[in-house]
């Protein structure tokens, strides 16, 4: 489907309204986090929002500090269905990064789709961040910085990274040595340094330059 992007900056319900208007029930927001780490797995979430009010920042993830999107990640919980993929990095050296984020994303579809089962006379339509290719059974589209245009799309993005980072928080307790609670497995000065010292650990990404 042809899904126009507004000549002007769109209030954040732009394509769920659009959608909906074309007789699609439900409209899911699709998107992931962790495509640029050295460590850990890619981590997709897909979520259908129940509620347009938040007392919470709904925004792209980037744009939030930790503590604001650890208290939007409890009210989208709260006030969503969603469904969350994840693809270890043993499966990102075995295909590469983007078919592993687009395998992630099928599956967090998947398991949304799954909990939604009640409702499958419902149209559903699926608004995806970026760019990318998938094998799902819905009607979909990409939507380029969807994440900053739309809020479903914005409260999957939310969803992805807390779920991720609270994964490399817990990896800190096993490899101490690396500080993935600090910068979750990023390229950063800190962590090209300790894996200088170190050597690479059983979650660093081998394929990765830099490992």
């Amino acid at each position: 489907m042809n899904l126009k992007r507004p000549k002007t900056r769109p209030n954040n319900y732009y394509y769920e309204d659009k959608l909906k208007s074309r007789g699609f029930d439900l409209v899911v927001g699709v998107d992931e986090a962790g495509r640029g780490p050295l460590a850990g797995p890619v981590v997709a979430s897909a979520v259908l929002l129940k509620s347009r009010f938040f007392k919470n920042r709904i925004d792209d993830s980037k744009k939030l500090s930790p503590l604001q999107r650890e208290r939007a990640f409890g009210e989208i919980v709260k006030n969503s269905v969603f469904g969350i993929g994840i693809i270890s990095h043993k499966q990102i050296d075995s295909f590469n990064i983007l078919v592993a984020t687009q395998m992630a994303m099928e599956q967090a579809i998947t398991k949304l789709a799954r909990k939604l089962r009640p409702l499958k006379n419902k149209h559903l339509y699926v608004i995806v961040d970026g760019k990318v290719s998938l094998k799902i059974c819905f009607d979909y589209t990409t939507i380029i910085k969807g994440d900053c245009l739309s809020k479903s799309i914005a409260a999957a993005s939310i969803i992805a990274k807390v779920t991720r980072d609270r994964i490399m928080t817990e990896y800190d307790c096993v490899y101490p040595e690396y500080g993935f609670a600090r910068h979750k497995g990023y390229p950063t000065k800190y962590h090209r340094r300790a894996i200088t010292e170190f050597g690479s650990c059983l979650i660093h990404r081998k394929s990765f330059c830099g490992v």
